[in-house]
């Protein structure tokens, strides 16, 4: 664990006291804590906060975001990710960024950039092989870090990495600080969709405004032939949770070999093929959605 790590995090912790001491949910409310719930705060030098989320792991949540931010910077938005995935990381890999970001004159931490990005990640406080093995308190106490005391130096728009689920760190997210809007991503899988309904709820629940809704790896389309197939199952399904929750479709990402290598390789496709149909849905997902938040 780096040095800046052992300075910076877990140096207060308080004993959280629950209305419910073993934490057993009651008719499905959100928790809350005995002394009320935390105010929602602005992001210092942060325009506009829009998180992209997904009930269900490995449907590509975190490429959507990455790309969606790169996006944004490429409409000249003042643009910036933080990766909220304590315990899997994405940002780094995606961005081709490492080492331990510097602290500011204030003690904040700096985002490293790329692609004109900003970005944080607790991948860069920790060995890029090393797991996190924490527990809820000092989960609790890096999440607050990563979301106040990061010195951004002016942002139109932040996106939020949310890991996957409906736990901890989503509701801690959403309590603590004030979110323009919430994207979800899903596939058309029948198990993806059904997850995708809970986080909707979820933001339902917590008043946090719906932008719509990402299908990512909708279509793929066979280089010889050229024929569509939908791998995951008919797209009707995304559509029919779209008008049943008064959900906009914000966009279709197909399912293409480069995508998932570009990531890989630490370029996603807005900005290693800019001028292909895949970062083009990228870019128009942005427009929407900032056309949406007020940009």
């Amino acid at each position: 664990m780096g040095s800046l790590l052992q300075r910076r995090l877990f140096h207060a912790f308080r004993t959280l006291q629950h209305e419910n001491p073993l934490g057993l949910p009651r008719t499905g409310s959100i928790p809350r804590m005995q002394r009320g719930l935390p105010e929602r705060r602005q992001i210092k030098d942060v325009a506009k906060v829009v998180a992209v989320s997904s009930a269900k792991g490995g449907v590509g949540k975190s490429t959507v975001a990455a790309n969606l931010s790169l996006a944004f910077a490429r409409l000249g938005y003042r643009s910036g990710i933080l990766d909220t995935d304590i315990f899997g990381p994405s940002i780094p890999t995606l961005f081709d960024l490492s080492g331990e970001p510097r602290l500011s004159d204030n003690n904040q931490l700096l985002p490293m950039s790329n692609y004109g990005v900003k970005t944080m990640s607790m991948g860069y406080l920790v060995g890029e092989d090393a797991p996190v093995v924490w527990r809820g308190l000092m989960v609790m106490k890096a999440l607050q870090q990563l979301l106040h005391e990061v010195d951004w130096g002016g942002l139109d728009i932040l996106v939020l990495d949310l890991p996957p689920g409906t736990g901890d760190t989503q509701l801690s997210i959403t309590q603590q600080i004030v979110l323009d809007g919430s994207i979800i991503v899903t596939t058309p899988h029948t198990l993806a969709v059904k997850d995708a309904v809970k986080g909707i709820n979820m933001f339902k629940k917590v008043n946090v405004p719906l932008l719509g809704l990402v299908q990512n790896m909708s279509r793929f389309t066979c280089p010889h032939c050229h024929q569509g197939t939908s791998v995951f199952g008919s797209t009707e399904r995304v559509k029919g949770i779209c008008q049943e929750h008064s959900m906009d479709l914000l966009g279709d990402i197909p399912l293409h070999q480069n995508i998932g290598d570009d990531g890989q390789g630490g370029k996603p496709t807005v900005v290693s093929e800019p001028e292909s149909e895949r970062a083009q849905a990228f870019m128009d997902i942005a427009r929407s959605v900032g056309l949406k938040v007020g940009l």
